[in-house]
């Protein structure tokens, strides 16, 4: 049995968390910082659409800090803390383990980052290549799970998509094929996931796989964000007697703006992202990215949305409604740059982004 360290005890982390120990493949450290407290004293609370509802749940060993953890070697470190570079960088997170006594004593980890956003596996692959000891294994991932803390305790697990999983490779979007070194981590990695219950899908590209994803944190995340309504504002018919009383759903006195400005211009931005994707190596097939997958991306938000059920949140509506950093850099600040630098033209993406300063 391996073990393993998770960094960062969100609702991400958490729902992974209780995977990879329902798994059976290795011992879970996790690393709480602001919840802590509460999960050692009181343990986590899942109220899940695949595992259930669970209480008082705990890893099988909680660290106040990643400098406690730096204890013993680890087969694999997860890290679910939200990407904000501009306040703290993943390797000044994980600096025990990319600095002695830690980097000299033991092998460096196999790191897989549960982060949203572009390129935010690239200062850690640095950091790694700067320790000289060999080939970094950083592990990229485009993650579709729904889940909120309602509490700092207590998790609200409502949409189980898949996790797709790919070695990161610096200025690379060509590659289709992993070596057979590289298959053997990714194996090894969805092995531990899939055991607890997560569909993982390996692929040789994660850079598609993340860009496509970032698709939807652009438009969907960042319009929640900015109106601070959920999606089924955009969605949802108005509740009837059969479905019981909701909010918010879609008014009949605003459903005709709505569908003339709102939804045109959350489609104009999925096609710029279309437009940047092409320009920057992502190819124009089932793989990659095609006119209609945005169309698919569209029928399924809108399938999950407009269901009398649908609570979730997007993580940077509640960081908005919370007062918390977002994650503003590797979302939006990363295709801003991109656009740039292979000059594509993105001026709904670029008016949203002055809209919210960055």
């Amino acid at each position: 049995m391996k073990d393993i360290l998770l960094v960062g005890f969100g609702a991400i982390g958490a729902v992974c968390s209780l995977a990879l120990k329902r798994g059976g493949k290795a011992r879970v450290t996790v690393v709480a910082r602001s919840n802590y407290d509460v999960i050692k004293n009181q343990g986590a609370i899942f109220h899940s659409s695949t595992y259930g509802e669970i209480q008082g749940w705990r890893p099988d060993r909680l660290c106040k800090s990643v400098a406690e953890a730096a204890d013993r070697s680890y087969s694999h470190v997860f890290i679910a803390s939200k990407a904000v570079p501009e306040l703290t960088k993943t390797p000044e997170i994980l600096a025990p383990f990319l600095r002695a006594p830690y980097a000299d004593k033991y092998p460096q980890p196999t790191y897989v980052l549960l982060q949203n956003g572009l390129e935010v596996e690239k200062d850690l692959y640095k950091a790694i290549v700067n320790l000289d000891k060999g080939e970094p294994r950083v592990v990229g991932t485009s993650m579709h799970i729904g889940a909120n803390l309602s509490k700092p305790n207590e998790v609200v697990h409502t949409i189980s998509g898949p996790i797709s999983i790919g070695l990161y490779r610096p200025d690379d979007t060509a590659t289709t094929k992993n070596t057979a070194e590289e298959a053997s981590v990714l194996n090894e990695t969805e092995d531990m996931i899939s055991a607890g219950g997560i569909k993982v899908e390996v692929v040789p590209q994660i850079r598609w796989a993340k860009f496509r994803k970032n698709i939807i944190n652009v438009t969907f995340a960042s319009i929640t964000a900015l109106t601070r309504y959920p999606l089924p504002a955009l969605y949802r018919p108005p509740p009837t007697q059969e479905t019981g009383p909701y909010e918010p759903f879609v008014h009949p006195v605003t459903k005709d703006k709505i569908a003339t400005y709102t939804l045109p211009n959350v489609k104009a931005v999925m096609l710029e992202m279309l437009a940047l994707g092409h320009a920057i190596g992502i190819p124009d097939w089932n793989e990659g990215i095609t006119t209609s997958h945005i169309e698919a991306t569209l029928k399924l938000v809108i399938s999950l949305h407009e269901r009398a059920d649908s609570v979730h949140k997007p993580s940077m509506m509640l960081d908005v409604e919370n007062g918390l950093p977002l994650e503003v850099e590797p979302i939006l600040g990363e295709v801003v740059r991109l656009a740039e630098q292979y000059k594509v033209d993105i001026p709904v993406g670029v008016n949203a982004c002055q809209s919210r300063g960055s």
